[in-house]
């Protein structure tokens, strides 16, 4: 453990041979953008920067488990052409895209504060390495903890950014449950018109004939008046059908586990269904993995000819997960319009993802997890604060007095007022160029543990803040 721990110190270290040559360069790219009007070179200068911050979080993500998220800003979405086709950029009109959307891209790289704290990080991390690296030899452990938690002030995601990214993701699950919801529109309309429309127009037509011959042919009449009535129970069924394909009764009444059975039972394949939930999900939810499974039962039926399927609903703490299996023939492809892109589409306004295995000959699998679908009765197991990181924060709390006072402010004290006393001081054993910056590191160091030992317990705290202020009913229009 400890040889790894120096192995992944002595990497770290060594991607100073990369950031100080980088520095210089990215100092210079700025310099050329800003005082010289080169201002082509500032997105690949930023890149540049983000790809080694970027390399930085993943590491120190493998290595000491600390989530530091990419702070950024999202992107900037494609110009939209207007009436006249033409791309407008301010107060310009531009016949192609390059230029608007070139400019939007450098706007949002210049306006995103997480491009300047890129290169504050940039900038500083030479001389906090350089501050921890008695930490980094003595106890590497606490080093990489302590410099993860300074990379995650200033490479990690901030309220803002979480807040844009999460507008974004809102906007882009907003237009594909509207995308879903008008293709469910038009389906609707399509049935009515087609089916049960044209029932109800024959159904006229049959009624207006008995009306001229109820006279004339009485037995004629009566005929019609059977094929009227039957027409009237073939579109009864059709409507039913209809209803059914909005919102089926059993769902409602019974919840997700019963209408899915109801569907084995009305399947032409032999179906077996295990239902697993300690809790009902929201109405909007189950409909969504209702018709998700009808729409994957019935694709097996048809184009896969499977004769046998099976439907797993579980739970996965607060994740609803779905798996339908069937021995069809397989090669089952979203692309080739199978209906799991729309299924893919309507799980999308709940954050949830499909996962498909179907080789060439079968048998396909059909994964489905809905995230936080399922009421929060798992809130509890958040409330204890994990063994690892308890005694993380007592080590820091016991240890994180020494750097700050005894070898930071009380030395500093000392050299100010000329105290020639230098006791089991570090830094007043060292050459007199050295001293300032060994105080200036320990408070440093002392400061970071402090608030590493504060923002542990709060950040854990925070979760389940966040947790219980999320209501359990997703977004949905």
């Amino acid at each position: 453990m400890l040889l790894r721990r120096l192995g992944q110190v002595t990497a770290l270290l060594a991607l100073l041979v990369i950031e100080v040559p980088m520095i210089l360069v990215s100092f210079v790219m700025l310099v050329m953008s800003v005082a010289m009007g080169m201002v082509f070179l500032f997105p690949p200068q930023v890149r540049m920067i983000r790809w080694l911050a970027e390399l930085n979080r993943r590491l120190l993500r493998a290595w000491t488990g600390m989530p530091i998220e990419a702070p950024y800003l999202p992107k900037p979405p494609p110009p939209v052409p207007g009436p006249d086709g033409m791309y407008r950029a301010d107060r310009t009109l531009y016949r192609t895209p390059r230029v608007p959307a070139w400019n939007d891209r450098w706007k949002w790289l210049l306006t995103d504060p997480a491009t300047w704290r890129d290169g504050l990080w940039l900038l500083l991390d030479p001389l906090v390495k350089g501050a921890l690296l008695p930490l980094f030899v003595l106890a590497p452990e606490l080093g990489l903890r302590l410099y993860a938690l300074y990379s995650n002030l200033l490479l990690g995601a901030t309220a803002a950014s979480r807040l844009a990214s999460q507008v974004s993701h809102l906007k882009r699950t907003r237009n594909l449950a509207t995308d879903s919801q008008a293709a469910e529109m038009r389906r609707i309309e399509r049935d009515l018109h087609d089916g049960t429309q044209a029932r109800l127009v024959a159904i006229g037509m049959t009624l207006g004939a008995i009306e001229e011959l109820v006279d004339k042919d009485p037995a004629a009449a009566k005929a019609l008046v059977s094929k009227a009535r039957d027409a009237s129970s073939d579109t009864l069924a059709e409507l039913r059908r209809v209803i059914r394909g909005i919102h089926p009764p059993v769902l409602a009444e019974r919840g997700l586990g019963d209408a899915v059975r109801a569907l084995a039972m009305d399947s032409p394949m032999q179906v077996t269904v295990d239902v697993d939930l300690p809790h009902r999900p929201e109405a909007p939810v189950e409909a969504a993995a209702y018709f998700a499974v009808s729409e994957l039962l019935s694709n097996a039926a048809r184009h896969g000819d499977a004769r046998t399927a099976a439907v797993d609903i579980s739970s996965n703490g607060s994740d609803l997960r779905i798996t339908v299996t069937d021995d069809g023939m397989g090669g089952a492809d979203p692309a080739k319009g199978s209906g799991l892109s729309g299924i893919e589409r309507r799980l999308a306004a709940f954050d949830g993802v499909l996962a498909l295995h179907s080789p060439p000959g079968g048998p396909t699998t059909v994964t489905m997890n809905l995230p936080r679908a399922l009421p929060e009765y798992w809130l509890a197991d958040l409330d204890k604060l994990p063994r690892r990181k308890a005694i993380m924060v007592g080590i820091l709390w016991a240890t994180a007095w020494c750097p700050t006072f005894p070898q930071g402010f009380v030395p500093a004290i000392f050299k100010i007022i000329g105290f020639d006393e230098k006791s089991w001081f570090l830094a007043l054993h060292l050459p007199e160029v050295w001293q300032w910056p060994t105080i200036i590191g320990m408070i440093a160091v002392g400061l970071i543990m402090h608030t590493m030992a504060i923002r542990i317990p709060a950040t854990h705290n925070r979760e389940r803040w966040m947790a219980e202020a999320t209501p359990s009913k997703p977004w949905c229009l």
